[in-house]
């Protein structure tokens, strides 16, 4: 509780907070005036990390138990009506207004945070039963299979109600309306089958070149969104009270239901198609290319908070073509990182930097690399641009080779089954990706045992005084 209140205290008081919510390692407020926020203070707080101010947002960076935190300055500060994983906060409250990129940042992070815990250990299931039939431990016939791969498999199936929802609280739509226009996109009449889905009064329906929105993101978050805009701004205002109830849902739901069908899903497929075939245009003609610049400014677009741009046009490759390359490229990064922090555990001799070091390797080993930036790397900055240096490197070779992501899974070492196809049941490409990330791990060991040294010990002292 005594973190909460320093943070709350010194980023401008409870009404200086639009809106708080939380990721995997960091506290994200939107505050009204960044100016009345004591940065310096906060950064130099026991607890706390470091301080980044990008994308519009104010993030509190905390590492692994950040969600202890969040939940203490809810409590504290009494700020559940500003929570956004509640569906609280007003992000179009005064304040610095965002650029159109920063606001797609932020609605990224905002619907898919809540959850992305249960994104990835479904993606875990899904990749673990890939390995096990690939390597004839388990039927992919059997009961056992079955059961599971439903597990694994249904958080990316119905994603459109899932982000329905998240987005709905985004965007400040009732969650249930949210809800119902995901379900809608994966009802089986719209799945297969014999049903006639060619027409809606009479107008075509073009379908997206999957053939149905199951596993989609773009469409649902681009429907909500209009939603949101059309019930408040419209319909609410034109619907006499004695029947909002049931009206304002009734009419925004089949409104925005037919134009998803008729235009936004048709749109946004065609764009997140566009999107992947640039990706894979690059690929096709200099993969080496391709995976030194993701590879490389991976880890500088996780520092400013801006590595969510691509996660939707990761999920649209796996959902339109089976598979994806951005995850290939950027997979070295954290391996580059826990090398690094074990080489600078090892080689540094200030006490500070070795406490916090085996709490950096361990979150690395996981794929949580916030820790190794924020408290070892990138404060000395060469150790940094190292690591992304070989990052870079690990990206290229791997896509020069051909590898493919073919589904979302972990991170850090869980992320290893994602590389299993589970159609041809071939982990070769998985071979290769855990040689090339051992690799990076032993580099960034290496790199930091050669290179890496500590402050002058005249400069630690003055600094401790």
């Amino acid at each position: 509780d005594g973190l909460a209140r320093i943070i709350i205290q010194n980023v401008g008081g409870k009404d200086n907070i639009k809106s708080i919510t939380h990721c995997v390692t960091r506290l994200r407020f939107n505050l009204v005036d960044e100016g009345k926020a004591n940065t310096e203070i906060l950064k130099g707080t026991d607890g706390i990390v470091t301080v980044i101010q990008s994308g519009g947002q104010y993030m509190v960076v905390i590492g692994n138990h950040v969600p202890q935190v969040f939940d203490a300055v809810i409590s504290v500060g009494h700020l559940e009506s500003k929570s956004a994983l509640a569906g609280g906060g007003d992000d179009a409250g005064t304040g610095e207004k965002q650029s159109p990129f920063n606001a797609f940042i932020s609605i990224i992070t905002s619907v898919f945070t809540p959850f992305l815990g249960a994104l990835c250990a479904c993606g875990i299931i899904k990749g673990v039963l890939a390995l096990l039939t690939a390597i004839n431990v388990m039927s992919g016939e059997g009961g056992t299979y079955n059961f599971l791969y439903s597990l694994g498999d249904s958080a990316f199936y119905f994603l459109p109600p899932i982000l329905g929802f998240t987005a709905a609280k985004k965007f400040k739509l009732p969650e249930m309306e949210g809800l119902v226009l995901g379900l809608a996109l994966v009802y089986p009449y719209l799945t297969g089958g014999d049903y006639d889905i060619t027409n809606l009064f009479g107008i075509p329906v073009s379908m997206p070149p999957s053939g149905n929105y199951t596993s989609s993101v773009i469409p649902i978050i681009l429907s909500v969104a209009f939603a949101a805009w059309f019930e408040n701004k419209i319909v609410k205002k034109i619907v006499p009270d004695v029947i909002k109830l049931f009206a304002v849902p009734l009419i925004t739901l089949i409104v925005t239901f037919c134009l998803t069908l008729w235009i936004i899903g048709p749109v946004a497929s065609l764009i997140a198609n566009i999107l992947a075939l640039v990706f894979s245009t690059i690929n096709s003609v200099s993969p080496v290319l391709m995976g030194l610049v993701v590879g490389f400014f991976w880890q500088i677009l996780v520092m400013f908070g801006l590595h969510w741009s691509l996660v939707p046009i990761a999920l649209s490759n796996l959902q339109t073509a089976g598979e994806d390359i951005i995850l290939v490229a950027m997979i070295g990064t954290t391996f580059a990182q826990t090398g690094a922090c074990l080489g600078i555990w090892l080689k540094s001799r200030d006490k500070k930097i070795k406490s916090l070091a085996p709490a950096a390797v361990i979150s690395g080993i996981a794929g949580v690399t916030e820790p190794a930036i924020y408290g070892l790397t990138l404060p000395k900055k060469a150790p940094f641009f190292r690591t992304c240096a070989i990052s870079g490197v690990a990206g290229a070779i791997l896509c020069t080779m051909g590898v493919k992501c073919y589904q979302m899974a972990g991170m850090g070492i869980f992320a290893y089954p994602a590389y299993v196809n589970s159609e041809t049941k071939d982990a070769s490409k998985m071979i290769l990706v855990v040689i090339v990330t051992l690799i990076c791990v032993v580099a960034g060991f290496i790199s930091e045992l050669l290179f890496y040294k500590d402050d002058a010990p005249a400069k630690k002292e003055k600094a401790a005084a």
